[in-house]
């Protein structure tokens, strides 16, 4: 068995041939570790966003353009607020962490903020690691961490995570800043948008932890994270602290089920290339030589599911119906399956969702009469 470097340089050379010559990866951030977490089923994810394919590219040279994104505009807005909560060292960013987590502490008068430049994703990881063992040793003081670079492992690959901000406490604890630009209105976000941050948070805090580990003492990683964002309509930073253990626990659970990218690269035809560069057809086969899972909440995370849509509606797969609609349905896979089981054309009468089918269907016929007598 070849060890590990060779196993690992191996690898990278498999995702740069799937990936295209000369088509540099994209790196995987937390959002996209979160969504990959929510469809932990669909190897079509793993391997594109395990070989750094950019799949709006992709999307768009299969003729499915991606409408998932933020806009320009967006980025410019957030990328300015930003800037605004972390001028002057992050004196407004570490008031509120200091108020909303952990108001016991001396204020943050004099904060350390460490140089975390390095050549390239693995230096920067390794000097955040160093700044973070540096600022815990030093008992009683307060450190702002601006844009460190965090890996988690990843089916068997490494993800190389960068979040807003990470503060440590005087006692040595970490918590992880998020900073938004959509507003708090009268101290509430909307909870969709509250709810995708803390999903990506939780990335940040499983990430954060591995590296306690190698501490020791190992530090605590707060489970309370900050979510800074506007106040109502001005562009002043409020901020709440956001609880992410069940994000937490649950995208933990979701990762360790994901397919090691190794397995589903060596499962591939050989010659297989996701290149925007090739043919359409050629292309094509390529992307639906990976299995699917699709669902409607695809639309709003992956930059493939309309192509993913359009497959699965032609194939007639009941997964375009919703997840939970196809929990329903049992062994029943497809549309035609569920309207030959309700018709009674097939299916076993005592398997609980064909009698409701046929139940639901001996309904509408008997309301459907009555409404036209």
């Amino acid at each position: 068995m070849p060890p590990p470097r060779t196993r690992g340089t191996a690898l990278r050379q498999r995702l740069a041939e799937l990936r295209g010559p000369g088509t540099p990866a994209k790196a995987l951030d937390a959002r996209a570790l979160a969504a990959l977490a929510a469809n932990p089923g669909c190897e079509r994810r793993a391997i594109l966003d395990g070989a750094g394919v950019d799949k709006a590219t992709l999307a768009d040279a299969l003729g499915s353009p991606s409408a998932f994104g933020q806009s320009q505009f967006a980025l410019t807005r957030g990328n300015a607020f930003e800037a605004k909560v972390k001028k002057d060292g992050g004196a407004e960013l570490l008031r509120l962490v200091h108020e909303r987590l952990d108001p016991g502490a001396a204020p943050p008068a004099g904060a350390a903020v460490p140089d975390l430049s390095a050549i390239g994703p693995e230096g920067r990881t390794a000097r955040t690691a160093l700044a973070l063992r540096e600022a815990t040793a030093a008992a009683g003081t307060w450190t702002l961490l601006d844009h460190p670079m965090i890996a988690l492992e990843v089916a068997g690959s490494p993800a190389f995570l960068e979040p807003d901000a990470v503060v440590v406490h005087p006692d040595g604890s970490w918590t992880v800043v998020e900073i938004k630009s959509f507003p708090m209105l009268d101290g509430a976000a909307d909870p969709a948008k509250v709810g995708a941050a803390a999903r990506q948070s939780a990335v940040y805090v499983l990430a954060l932890e591995e590296i306690a580990t190698r501490l020791d003492p190992a530090p605590r990683v707060r489970h309370r994270v900050l979510l800074v964002c506007p106040k109502d309509f001005s562009n002043l930073p409020t901020a709440s602290a956001v609880d992410v253990r069940k994000q937490r626990a649950v995208t933990r659970r979701q990762l360790a089920r994901l397919t090691r990218v190794q397995d589903i690269a060596d499962a591939l035809p050989e010659g297989v290339c996701f290149s925007p560069e090739l043919p359409a057809e050629q292309l094509t086969a390529a992307v639906e030589a990976v299995p699917a899972v699709y669902a409607p909440e695809c639309l709003a995370a992956c930059e493939l599911a309309f192509h993913c849509r359009a497959r699965a509606r032609t194939a007639g797969a009941v997964t375009s119906l919703g997840r939970s609609v196809r929990a329903d349905l049992g062994g029943l896979t497809t549309v035609e399956d569920v309207l030959a089981a309700a018709r009674g054309e097939s299916g076993d009468p005592r398997d609980p969702a064909v009698a409701a089918l046929r139940r639901a269907a001996e309904l509408r016929a008997e309301a459907l009469g009555t409404m036209c007598r």
